[in-house]
């Protein structure tokens, strides 16, 4: 009977205990709002000075306050963590700004990352230097691109779409104003179209208008025929579609200098403003160039097509080297990336800043894509499991990186969302002759509407 009540006694305890961890791996949002959060918060209070000194990010006190230790008290005088702020908890973790001892720096703090994620039983601790003397730790509780919940809040403006979540909880935002050329890499079923489709949804509701060359016959960009305001589907209609936003881009010269009165003849490469300096009504609206399986551009079989490709790959990276000032941005896209493209890939990758890399087949790529940035990237690049579509290592050439994963965003759901926004398409002329053509969406007897495949004319 006794063995029984006790049973009956430890039941509660155990069905709570298991009830925590099933949260804490099917429902780690739930399971840290409830428990992880207090425990974290309790163990960073109760521990932060002897944290601090265990990572050596202490500090001798100063003279004054060491004399007024030794007038009021007679405790043993130890060294000084940095002074800690308010903790500021959230949905996916919580935040606590640091005043770093003079002496210190946010590489002290960075360092010891690893060490703050033990003690106090988060996923990852991430430093953000705030301003000068001054940092703050962002302690993340659980992993949150395993199942991707971008944020409530998302500042964002004309040429700036959140399209996936950093690996600490905040939104990736490409920003085609300060990164104006990006390569995205990745191979099937990595992730890439994902990342694609929530660029032109995202910049389908602003007046931006949307060029698309997929030389995969148009399976990945013509069901958003609809926004694009011009698209090419195999290598001849990219040959003619290049020479014409080149065209367009020095038109726009053209009317910069015109409008600032540089001489007609001073060289493109020396104009050093924009269009963005020109008034709203004179303004041309930006260009986002998406060119698809870009590989496909610089294959040839025969003569003529060598001829052909040199000529598309010079006006790629003329493109990529002048267009930014006449608001021409692309994001180029592919499943592989090296110099035995051809002559000229690696002067295009060299003008593409941003850099986007999934999972790749080979190691090269990655190299391609992330080796002038940081070795560590490529090594996160080559370590990206195939069942996690969407992951992917995100750079600039300034050196940064970070993991993002891209949220799931079903094909029908974005042609739904450039279908609605098809009015907002802008008018340029140049591009009005390879414009696609979208025939209107038949609706069923059932009211349900079928979505057909777009053709261009």
């Amino acid at each position: 009977m006794t063995d029984l009540v006790t049973l009956a006694e430890l039941g509660g305890p155990l069905a709570a205990i298991g009830g925590a961890a099933y949260a804490r791996h099917a429902h780690p949002a739930a399971y840290w709002s409830t428990v992880g959060l207090p425990l974290s918060a309790a163990r960073l209070l109760a521990s932060y000075s002897s944290t601090m000194d265990a990572c050596g990010l202490t500090v001798e006190p100063s003279r004054l306050r060491a004399l007024a230790v030794r007038a009021t008290t007679r405790r043993e005088i130890r060294p000084v963590p940095p002074r800690r702020g308010v903790i500021r908890p959230n949905s996916t973790g919580l935040r606590v700004r640091l005043r770093l001892a003079p002496g210190q720096e946010p590489a002290d703090v960075a360092a010891s990352a690893e060490r703050l994620r033990h003690a106090w039983g988060v996923h990852a601790v991430y430093v953000r230097d705030v301003k000068p003397g001054v940092v703050e730790l962002r302690l993340v509780g659980y992993d949150v691109l395993r199942k991707v919940r971008m944020p409530r809040r998302i500042d964002s403006g004309l040429l700036q779409v959140p399209v996936a979540l950093r690996e600490d909880a905040t939104a990736f935002v490409r920003d085609y104003r300060a990164v104006p050329h990006e390569l995205v890499l990745g191979a099937t079923l990595s992730g890439k179209s994902m990342y694609l489709r929530h660029l032109i949804t995202g910049l389908a509701a602003q007046p931006v208008a949307l060029v698309g060359i997929d030389c995969k016959r148009g399976v990945e960009l013509a069901p958003f025929a609809s926004r694009l305001s011009a698209l090419a589907t195999d290598p001849d209609e990219a040959a003619e579609l290049l020479p014409v936003l080149v065209k367009e881009m020095e038109d726009r010269y053209d009317l910069i200098k015109a409008r600032q009165g540089i001489a007609p003849g001073t060289p493109d490469e020396e104009i050093t403003s924009d269009v963005w300096g020109l008034p709203d009504c004179e303004r041309p609206v930006p260009i986002v160039l998406f060119v698809d399986e870009v590989a496909e551009l610089f294959l040839v079989a025969t003569r003529k097509d060598e001829e052909r490709r040199d000529e598309m790959v010079t006006q790629l990276i003329r493109l990529a080297q002048l267009g930014r000032a006449a608001g021409i941005y692309l994001e180029v896209c592919g499943q592989r990336f090296g110099a035995e493209l051809g002559k000229g890939a690696t002067m295009l990758r060299a003008q593409l800043t941003g850099r986007v890399c999934h999972r790749v087949n080979d190691e090269a790529s990655a190299k391609m894509a992330l080796g002038d940035i940081a070795p560590e990237a490529v090594d996160a690049a080559c370590s990206i499991a195939p069942e996690l579509p969407g992951l992917a290592v995100v750079g600039d050439t300034s050196g940064g990186w970070s993991r993002i994963r891209t949220p799931y965003l079903s094909l029908a759901d974005a042609a739904a969302t450039c279908r609605e926004s098809a009015h907002l398409a802008p008018e340029v002329p140049a591009l009005t002759p390879s414009r696609p053509y979208a025939p209107p969406v038949p609706v069923e007897a059932s009211g349900t509407a079928t979505v057909p495949r777009p053709v261009t004319e």
